[in-house]
């Protein structure tokens, strides 16, 4: 005789995604737990507290557009909201949603074996002790930037003054911020000069005595254009919310972009330079994501945009040296996620600001009171931040061992096999296993809160089909993963993204084995995801098994 589970549901995450899937489930009348490593809710913007840190969504958009109680109660006070506000905002809403009851904090997973026999899942946690917990349905909702990846140099440990990674910066128990560190008149190394590294670059450069960059990819950043919002202002966002909320469904990603209706090579060289000196001014993504409707697809137009960037670059840095050593050499601009500055380029102008080119000396190794280069030359100093990112998408899942039906390890199977899922949210052999925001979903390549609840609003759905049906075991059908590998790859191969090494197709440097490349995100759209998942429903179901049968069995004669 089968066991019954503790839980009906387990989700892992206390962030955006993972707070939500759980208010839903509990609402839904499912038994649920959370675990969540940290000591509370928050996810990425509880442990991402480097100075300088802030959204690159404009904040009233980085929001749960489904509570109109929290658009209407919670003030934003800028255009985009630094870390301490984000998380003022996640911890209201958790107070909304009353969801810390329904979590277990300081825990991280450290396995789930499926059991065949009682169809549930076995979750054992780092501090569970030797009795883990039970739960007939699995929810990832470790977010796709969660896993924080340290340069793969040797000696880091041997340095003797302090050093943190930014997505694990040390916190003021007493408030939302950062530990109150006084960098004044210090020398900093900042490792890195992605979207974090950008970030808190700008602010040591302000007090560093000497502030030491070691760049080994630089990015195609562009200004933010934050601004404080006024208490009128945030009146009418409000008195507008639903009229936004209905543009944003409408774009590729859940931004508040939407491409221009034209190609860049059909226009004047002056009606572009015109539009992009307004869109490169920002505010946002605007440049990025409301660029002309090709420029991601036609490498003609794709050069012409770089080429601009290009020419902004070498009028806001003074020494044109330095200004070509800021400039990507190896993709064209917004195949990958575009960095937010404030003044960034500007920070080179300064005395103070010396930019390391790694590809000229790569770093050799990290010192008891520094950093070497391959050219001998060690830099001394007496703070050293590594803002070196994540190993994004797949990565907080490749820290976890998941067993499926077979016994074999998730991390095994995509060792061997590459990335395969359906719909980017269920995997073949892995049943009752969802994995929010992971690979290949239509969540990735978006603004998170917005297109994360599209998928688990759908699976509100789905997982009443499971409970009115009395189903054990929900599975993903092994052609229907297929058919959605196939079209996520198809989609990808479109347009110049695909074809550039970046987290966005699973390249990271520092990682053994991920130099390949791979389709990790479904590249049709926010709005294309939400279509197609209508669709899925209306049709039965369609590529979901249910007790090893389609929807339209259900109850026949085995």
């Amino acid at each position: 005789m089968s066991k019954e589970p503790d839980f009906d549901a387990v989700v892992i995450g206390a962030g955006i995604t993972g707070m939500y899937q759980t208010y839903r489930l509990r609402e839904q009348g499912f038994r649920v737990k959370g675990i969540e490593g940290a000591p509370d809710v928050g996810g990425a913007w509880f442990w991402n507290r480097y100075p300088g840190c802030r959204v690159d969504s404009e904040s009233h958009t980085y929001s749960y557009y489904w509570s109109e109680e929290l658009l209407q109660g919670f003030n934003w006070t800028e255009r985009f909201a630094g870390q301490p506000e984000v998380l003022s905002y996640l911890q209201t809403a958790a107070d909304l949603m009353d969801i810390r009851k329904d979590y277990i904090f300081n825990q991280r997973v450290r396995w789930a074996r499926w059991d065949n026999e009682n169809s549930y899942w076995i979750i054992q946690l780092e501090e569970g002790g030797s009795i883990p917990m039970t739960a007939r349905f699995l929810f990832s909702a470790m977010g796709p930037l969660s896993a924080p990846q340290m340069p793969n140099v040797p000696g880091i440990y041997t340095f003797e003054g302090q050093w943190w990674h930014t997505g694990r910066w040390p916190r003021d128990p007493d408030s939302n911020f950062g530990a109150k560190i006084d960098f004044t008149g210090k020398r900093v190394a900042v490792v890195g000069t992605g979207a974090s590294g950008v970030q808190v670059i700008q602010e040591m450069a302000k007090v560093a005595k000497d502030l030491y960059v070691f760049q080994r990819s630089p990015n195609w950043c562009c200004p933010l254009g934050n601004a404080p919002l006024s208490q009128a202002e945030m009146d009418e966002i409000k008195a507008n919310y639903e009229e936004l909320n209905n543009f944003c469904n409408t774009t590729l990603s859940g931004f508040p972009h939407k491409w221009i209706d034209k190609n860049a090579v059909d226009v004047s060289p002056e009606e572009r330079e015109a539009t992009w000196e307004d869109l490169y001014q920002g505010p946002g993504f605007r440049l990025w994501l409301g660029n002309y409707k090709d420029y991601l697809e036609n490498p003609e137009s794709n050069a012409l945009v770089t080429e601009f960037v290009k020419k902004k670059i070498r009028q806001r840095v003074k020494d044109p040296a330095i200004a070509e050593k800021l400039i990507p050499t190896d993709h064209g601009y917004g195949t990958r996620r575009i960095p937010q500055e404030t003044k960034y380029f500007e920070c080179y102008n300064q005395d103070n600001v010396h930019l390391i080119d790694l590809r000229e000396t790569p770093m050799e190794q990290v010192e008891a009171n520094g950093i070497r280069t391959s050219d001998g030359k060690l830099y001394e100093v007496d703070v050293i931040v590594y803002a070196t990112g994540f190993y994004a998408i797949r990565g907080s899942l490749s820290r976890i061992e998941v067993y499926g039906k077979d016994g074999k390890s998730l991390n095994e199977l995509w060792r061997e096999d590459g990335v395969k899922t359906y719909l980017g949210l269920m995997i073949d052999n892995y049943p009752n296993f969802f994995t929010l925001v992971g690979p290949q979903n239509g969540t990735v390549f978006c603004n998170i809160p917005r297109c994360s609840a599209t998928a688990i609003d759908w699976n509100e759905g789905l997982m009443n089909f499971v409970k009115e049906h009395h189903v054990k075991v929900l599975e993903a059908a092994p052609e229907a993963q297929e058919e959605w590998n196939e079209l996520c790859h198809e989609l990808l191969s479109h347009g110049l993204i695909g074809k550039v090494n970046s987290w966005f197709t699973g390249v990271n440097k520092n990682v053994a084995g991920a130099q390949k490349r791979e389709v990790l995100f479904y590249a049709g759209g926010n709005q294309a995801f939400k279509d197609l998942c209508k669709d899925i429903e209306g049709d039965n179901w369609r590529g979901f098994l249910f007790d090893g049968a389609p929807a339209e069995k259900l109850g026949e004669p085995a």
